[in-house]
């Protein structure tokens, strides 16, 4: 913590819930210790928050020390910018950072910032894909074939996925196997490929071929793992089998 810094008011917030009253531990003991390392003295160092005292250290108090409870109310604590020590004492508190926090409204304000333009930019890739880009994506989100659909439905499940995760959404969009991916679901589709034994086989469905392809991994997402078969130099002859394949129904 900063020594010497002008003083102001801080506000702290739970992080995971906002109850009526929360009360954190304000000094240590056997069953919650409190304590801080030194790095300089090669030590942990006590923390006690006592309102008559000048440091938030238990060894650099005195034995009248007078502890009062910490209250978050409905999430928050406000701290006066004339009581230095409670805002030491919750600087170095075990709980900062995992329980609660110091509310910085300059780093909140960019990080909202930073969510609505990708949120943005999430929504601005979503309206400009293509009809094909459109099939592609919903087969990879959704894992549906796009054509018992309409295009207008299409575009409306996409666009709400991209406003709802755009992190994800710009993440798919960007993936070079996206369009593999999605050509993997079309043969499965087109029944080229097939699942056996509760989708841990796949077997060629082709007028030439009706053998085993690969097995599927324990826990694997069975279209990823084709599509990454499909990578690989022994995958390559496959991939045109089912391209020309498909090709045929087409």
């Amino acid at each position: 913590m900063k020594k010497n810094a002008t003083p102001v008011d801080k506000v702290y917030k739970l992080l995971h819930s906002s109850p009526l009253s929360f009360t954190i531990p304000s000094r240590s003991t056997r069953r919650f210790p409190l304590l801080w390392f030194d790095e300089e003295q090669n030590i942990n160092r006590p923390l006690r928050y006592a309102v008559n005292q000048k440091s938030p250290f238990e060894d650099e108090q005195d034995g009248n020390a007078i502890v009062e409870p910490i209250i978050f109310e409905d999430g928050m604590l406000r701290v006066q910018k004339n009581n230095p020590v409670l805002q030491q004492f919750l600087h170095y508190h075990p709980m900062n950072g995992s329980v609660f926090s110091e509310v910085n409204y300059e780093k909140d304000a960019q990080q909202e910032v930073d969510s609505l333009n990708e949120e943005v930019e999430a929504l601005i890739e979503a309206r400009s894909l293509s009809i094909e880009q459109l099939e592609n994506v919903a087969r990879v989100l959704f894992g549906k074939d796009p054509s018992v659909v309409s295009t207008a439905e299409l575009k409306r499940d996409i666009l709400i996925y991209a406003k709802r995760e755009p992190k994800g959404f710009l993440s798919i969009i960007n993936d070079p196997m996206l369009r593999l991916e999605a050509n993997v679901h079309k043969y499965f589709d087109g029944k080229v490929l097939n699942f056996r034994n509760g989708n841990k086989e796949v077997w060629f469905n082709t007028p030439s071929n009706k053998k085993k392809m690969m097995n599927i991994p324990y826990g694997a997402d069975p279209y990823t793992e084709v599509a990454l078969f499909l990578q690989t130099d022994e995958g390559i002859d496959a991939l045109k089998l089912l391209d020309n394949s498909l090709d045929l129904m087409y």
